[in-house]
């Protein structure tokens, strides 16, 4: 056997490892995937419960109740459909009514979606790109508007500061 055809066995068998090396990490991953849907995905297209999905949008006003043992109700609107959201545990500190959320979770067989990990946003920039554009095609958020958050204060400088005098009578 030439040098030129072991070179080249070589290469294919490298080749075909590596196919299949790739072929076997997509085909665990595939198990893991979750699909991100807004509640207008869930109310049009046919899902199936038990399904793990993301779901994302925003909490609709007057729709958080809060039960006994950390258990909270709350519906995720993008203006067009509502699903109702439940999840038991603590909600993060930015989690309010009219505000950005996602949650990832089971959807029921009754329409209801059981949540397990509630995610909530400080404005709309990190909303996900299918939702962010839902709800510019409504008119409830712009850009660079009023939903972005307020640029923080800028700290004083002690040159600034003249109640504590110049930095070396300190």
């Amino acid at each position: 056997m030439t040098r030129k055809k072991r070179r080249l066995i070589l290469i294919a068998a490298c080749g075909s490892v590596l196919a299949l090396a790739v072929g076997l990490i997509l085909y665990a991953m595939s198990g893991s995937i979750v699909f991100f849907r807004s509640p207008t995905d869930i109310a049009q297209q046919a899902i199936a419960p038990g399904t793990r999905l993301r779901l994302g949008g925003l909490v609709k006003d007057g729709s958080l109740r809060r039960g006994p043992d950390q258990t909270v109700d709350f519906a995720v609107t993008d203006t067009n459909a509502t699903v109702a959201v439940h999840y038991k545990g603590l909600l993060p500190d930015l989690f309010r009514e009219g505000q950005g959320v996602v949650a990832e979770g089971v959807l029921e067989p009754g329409g209801e979606f059981r949540a397990d990990t509630v995610l909530a946003k400080h404005d709309e920039s990190y909303m996900p790109r299918e939702v962010a554009d839902a709800l510019k095609a409504q008119g409830r958020w712009q850009e660079g508007g009023a939903n972005k958050a307020a640029p923080a204060p800028k700290p004083a400088t002690a040159a600034a500061d003249s109640t504590l005098g110049p930095r070396s009578e300190r």
